[in-house]
């Protein structure tokens, strides 16, 4: 696919290109240059005509453009796609002997925009949020197929991303036979089933793996300081990946979520890894009453974790979504057992770093309680984030200890 048109920029708008940022705004475009279509290449030139980037168009959304390549001599096309598929997978080969559930592409991180792939057994599940990936559909699934070797592929490409890019919802089958029901995956010792039809982002929140794993290290940590079988609390549980890792630590394990389905999901996970039944609670709540009524009733927590859903879905949200964190936050170190430890996330990106650390600080203050900040936390290694487009560091989070 040729170069079809150029996008010249308004003065002083290269900037970010320079420094190898990969979006346009509509806002940064002087004038267009020819008639590209969505997904087409084009070429993006600063106001002195200087070549800037290749870039995949996109009309509709007012991120006009999302830069494939800095590099003048590249050329899109099959073979260039092909060969950032395919490194994309090396990088994570060696990450198999920790799971066999893996993120195998990041869109920007890996220089493939709006591509999300995520590799569950020899199932693959694929998301195509961007003009231009989904002008490349084919061939980028034929790379995929090639650089993984597995046959089958299922289209989730159904988050309101493509709505924003003027692309209709696509679900279904991508590549090869229909997926099963439930697809068994590995992760360190633990098991879980996903259902990448109806589950979560592609299935299973996959970027929590090296969390989970913390979270069990600290539940055995835990039960060696204490002396004794941790209590702990997984708010938001979903399918219950933390609700297994804290049962590391032998004591109970009580798990809140307002979804029906997602709970009954997690008991079979909890039966999948032979835990015993009586250590599992279960509960069908809103957290932020749930937390409160615990608050109530005089509970306390050894282990305590907060993954919620996005509270802030883009940055008009930010505040109501600071007020909803601070809000569990504050009932969860009201919570925590001395010497106990919360792990406190947002997967909001609207949500920086900096802030959720000082909405977290707030809520330490208010509770009146004295903590340290042991560890920050972030998404796995499958989930990289590219230097120059910090906007891909959507999950981050906070390991507390209480004193």
């Amino acid at each position: 696919m040729k170069p079809a048109a150029e996008l010249v920029l308004k003065p002083g708008k290269e900037r970010s290109l320079l420094r190898r940022h990969p979006w346009i705004y509509d806002t940064a475009i002087g004038r267009v240059k020819g008639a590209p279509e969505a997904g087409h290449t084009v070429a993006v030139r600063g106001h002195d005509g200087r070549w800037l980037a290749w870039a995949a168009f996109s009309p509709s959304s007012t991120l006009r453009a999302r830069c494939w390549s800095f590099a003048e001599t590249d050329r899109i096309d099959s073979a260039w796609l092909a060969a950032r598929v395919q490194e994309a997978v090396a990088r994570r080969a060696h990450l198999a002997s920790a799971s066999d559930a893996l993120r195998l592409v990041f869109g920007e991180a890996d220089g493939l925009p709006g591509l999300i792939a995520d590799r569950y057994a020899d199932q693959l599940v694929v998301q195509f949020q961007a003009a231009g990936v989904e002008a490349w559909r084919e061939e980028l699934l034929d790379a995929l197929v090639a650089a993984t070797g597995c046959a089958d592929v299922f289209d989730r490409s159904d988050s309101a991303g493509r709505t924003r890019e003027g692309l209709a919802p696509a679900f279904g089958i991508a590549r090869g036979a229909e997926p099963p029901s439930r697809i068994a995956i590995r992760e360190h010792r633990r098991r879980a089933w996903v259902d990448v039809r109806s589950g979560h982002k592609t299935g299973y929140y996959i970027d929590q793996r090296d969390n989970r794993e913390l979270a069990a290290a600290l539940a055995l940590r835990s039960r060696e300081q204490q002396r004794r079988p941790v209590a702990a609390l997984n708010c938001f549980c979903y399918t219950g990946g933390f609700s297994i890792a804290l049962a590391a630590g032998g004591g109970g394990v009580m798990s809140i979520d307002s979804s029906a389905d997602a709970l009954a999901l997690a008991q079979e996970n909890w039966q999948l890894n032979g835990l015993p039944r009586d250590a599992g609670q279960w509960h069908e709540a809103n957290v932020f009453e749930a937390l409160r009524a615990l608050r109530a009733d005089g509970r306390a927590f050894d282990l305590i974790v907060l993954d919620p859903p996005k509270f802030a879905a883009s940055h008009h949200h930010v505040e109501r979504a600071a007020r909803a964190y601070k809000d569990i936050n504050l009932s969860a170190l009201r919570l925590l057992a001395p010497g106990g430890y919360l792990l406190t996330f947002s997967c909001s990106g609207a949500i920086g770093v900096e802030l959720f650390q000082k909405i977290v600080a707030g809520a330490v203050i208010d509770a009146r309680v004295e903590t340290q900040l042991l560890r920050r936390l972030a998404a796995g290694e499958d989930h990289p984030l590219r230097m120059t487009h910090p906007e891909g560091e959507y999950l981050k989070g906070l390991l507390l200890q209480r004193l």
